[in-house]
């Protein structure tokens, strides 16, 4: 199925020194975007980490430290890839987990702040695993009939990227209106409905560890808004100040923001932390 798109939409995949978004870093980068009138672009780079690679990361990517000597760093790529991002939505296999929060902090450390808060997130895993619960080899598997090994070479992004491309055109056609008979089956050709599916959490930094809580009254009362929906603010969601709100943290407690931000945590949660804080200044002076 074609997809239903207002906006560019950029289907992509990582391959990474590891899981850790701090510490490890990324060796390939995979995208197809596509335009809203159905056209196709491709890219494909492999990105030199200025680390070493782990011989299990070779064995599981066929990416050696030989293979990336010579290509260009992240930082390098950067500006070109945030050029083509710009304006886009993404969508990836566990993209919303790990691939987003490692782009996200791979082009902070680049100096670039791409706000991935303007884009809508689909993850095509979520969706596979809300309707199906297998992994992508199985996923290929259901929705094109087709073994993926017939198909692709695992474990290299351009592979997997244009195995999730697929996959994600066979769920469209396999829950589109009028094919299942449970109305909580049918997911409708648009990006809005399939970000808001591939949402499974309430976190407001990639790595969770600050988080959306229901803001309440002096008297704890739950605050709504004028058409009855939870206003929601910022919490932490981890430490001393566990589901205390971000806000009030900052006006108690100054130096667990300042301890946040000198600390081993990602550049993201620490942007965000950035934000919310320029905006108490912002919202305290005017």
């Amino acid at each position: 199925m074609k997809l239903n798109l207002n906006k560019p939409l950029v289907v992509f995949d990582l391959e990474t020194t590891g899981l850790d978004v701090v510490k490890d870093r990324i060796i390939q980068i995979s995208y197809i975007k596509v335009m809203p009138d159905g056209s196709e672009s491709r890219g494909n780079h492999l990105v030199n980490p200025g680390v070493h690679i782990a011989k299990e990361i070779t064995e599981l990517t066929s990416i050696s430290d030989e293979d990336v000597a010579d290509s260009p760093t992240f930082k390098e790529l950067a500006p070109s890839l945030r050029d083509c991002f710009e304006n886009c939505d993404f969508a990836g296999f566990n993209s919303n987990h790990f691939d987003i929060p490692m782009l996200a902090e791979e082009f902070l450390r680049a100096g670039i702040d791409f706000n991935f808060n303007n884009c809508r997130l689909i993850d095509v895993q979520t969706i596979f695993h809300k309707m199906e619960r297998r992994n992508l080899s199985a996923a290929y598997k259901f929705y094109t009939g087709r073994k993926m090994e017939d198909d692709f070479k695992a474990h290299l992004a351009d592979q997997d990227t244009e195995a999730t491309y697929l996959v994600l055109q066979g769920q469209l056609d396999r829950y589109a209106p009028g094919m299942q008979e449970e109305p909580d089956r049918v997911l409708h050709n648009d990006m809005d409905e399939l970000a808001a599916f591939s949402k499974n959490n309430n976190n407001v930094d990639f790595a969770g560890r600050i988080v959306w809580k229901q803001d309440v009254d002096y008297k704890g009362n739950l605050l709504y808004d004028e058409d009855g929906n939870p206003r929601m603010r910022e919490a932490f969601n981890f430490g001393k100040h566990k589901g205390e709100f971000v806000s009030d943290v900052l006006r108690r407690d100054p130096g667990f923001i300042s301890w946040m931000m000198a600390g081993d945590f990602p550049y993201n949660t620490k942007q965000v932390l950035t934000r919310i804080r320029m905006r108490e200044k912002f919202t305290v002076k005017n």
